[in-house]
């Protein structure tokens, strides 16, 4: 029979986890300020060539596109980020617009429909700014923080949307690739996995590929409504220094994922939030585009076993914003 002592140890309450600072993680972290001069603001995309457009051309071998942005203002829901809201469109005018004797009066009798939107630059698929995320005061390249205030003075989304991304795509279906219809709720994976993944599809990451990456877990915000978010932790990539170093090598220069945030939100080896948006964004430059329609595309593969092609995407040119809507292009 355990003694009080023992007792009272059992009964004692649990003490939480002490979750690191993010400049603890990433203390010997790789990164890739100073690499393309004092003044970048686009980061890994200066790997995406002219030749490297070109790599991504070449396979281009039936001339399918497939689009894969998701609907905005979709029937079913939109899915965003904790916090934020789904964009709301709203009509201004229509054919009942012009009932009214007040209604302007065009020559030839024109008639017109207008609405606007009301949304989160990053409430749909979207770019994030470089600067978008950070710590220690610190933005990607080593602009100081402060450049965020009141919009993004530094390494806003404008520069990747003046760019455009254009180069070799491969898809990932980690999905199917474990045998799932869609991954779990916190579930992980690595660069290994990934690698594993393109060698069960019959295909090879290639340097300087963008990565894309297909979950299908929002396929459950569909299914369970307003549940999806109870204790809310995306499956994704997770952080480790071999990973990271991998990114670096392997000159990625665009990080594409269907979930909202791209990696799995709570890292479960340090607690810490999304330190892969610090490891890859904020430090290697790393572009990342999230919240992705990928089934057709992942379908179109699946029946042909051909997972690479070419990607294109720019993102909306908007003057010192964080992010943007994009819809991006899979050619096939």
């Amino acid at each position: 029979m355990a003694n009080a002592a023992e007792k009272a140890e059992e009964q004692a309450p649990v003490e939480p986890r002490a979750v690191p600072d993010m400049t603890e993680v990433l203390a010997d972290a790789p990164t890739n300020w100073g690499k393309w001069g004092p003044d970048d603001e686009v980061g890994s995309l200066n790997y995406l060539t002219a030749e490297e457009v070109m790599r991504g051309v070449q396979h281009i071998r039936q001339g399918r596109v497939f689009t894969l942005q998701r609907l905005i203002g979709d029937p079913k829901g939109d899915p965003v980020w904790p916090g934020r809201t789904p964009a709301e469109r709203t009509q201004i005018l229509d054919e009942s617009s012009w009932d009214s004797p007040d209604a302007p009066q065009f020559p030839g009798g024109l008639h017109y429909a207008d609405d606007k939107i009301n949304a989160f630059l990053q409430g749909s698929t979207q770019y994030d700014a470089l600067g978008h995320v950070w710590y220690g005061g610190q933005i990607w390249n080593g602009y100081d923080a402060r450049t965020t205030v009141g919009g993004m003075g530094r390494a806003s989304v404008e520069p990747i949307a003046q760019r455009g991304v254009v180069g070799r795509g491969i898809l990932l279906d980690m999905a199917r690739f474990r045998g799932k219809p869609t991954l779990d709720k916190g579930e992980t994976f690595s660069h290994e996995d990934l690698v594993a993944c393109a060698e069960a599809q019959g295909t090879h990451i290639e340097e300087r590929d963008i990565v894309v990456i297909r979950t299908n877990f929002l396929q459950l915000f569909h299914d369970q409504g307003d549940a999806f978010y109870d204790g809310f932790n995306e499956p994704g990539l997770v952080y480790s220094p071999e990973l990271v170093r991998w990114f670096q090598d392997m000159e990625i220069p665009n990080l594409v994922t269907d979930t909202i945030a791209n990696e799995v939100t709570y890292d479960p080896n340090n607690g810490t939030a999304l330190p892969l948006h610090c490891a890859l964004m904020r430090n290697l430059g790393v572009a990342l585009t999230e919240i992705c329609d990928l089934e057709q595309l992942a379908e179109s593969c699946a029946a042909d076993g051909q997972y690479t092609f070419l990607y294109a995407a720019a993102p909306l040119k908007v003057h010192r914003a964080t992010g943007s809507p994009v819809n991006p292009l899979a050619i096939k």
